[in-house]
């Protein structure tokens, strides 16, 4: 990952970039962008989350996409139903139609708007 001199690192910041990278079709530096997040003071939020499961989606990457939801579920990441979708349209592009249905119920279980 690059790194800018004189440029502090703050959550608006890195969760912009993550959703550049998205934008751009690099999953894995959205990734570890989120990464390194995690190893700063920075606490991982659902706009972190959902714009890297749309880098996964974006990169044919669902696996990861449901590695990171576990992620933001073992993190206490508020569940949103923008970052559920997310993870869903992962699922779906790479024809996971089980596991996307998985996370429907999630949304159900947890009361979010389908």
């Amino acid at each position: 990952v690059m790194e800018v001199r004189n440029v502090e690192s703050n959550i608006i910041t890195l969760n912009a970039a993550i959703s550049t990278c998205e934008k751009c079709g690099e999953w894995e530096l959205a990734l570890q962008l989120l990464h390194k997040m995690t190893k700063t003071l920075l606490e991982l939020d659902t706009i972190s989350f959902s714009a890297a499961f749309s880098a996964c989606e974006k990169g044919g990457e669902w696996m990861r996409a449901l590695h990171l939801f576990d992620v933001m579920i073992q993190n206490t990441v508020e569940l949103d139903t923008t970052a559920v979708n997310a993870a869903i349209s992962a699922c779906e592009k790479g024809g996971e139609w089980e596991k996307a249905l998985r996370l429907v119920g999630v949304m159900v279980q947890i009361r979010l708007e389908l």
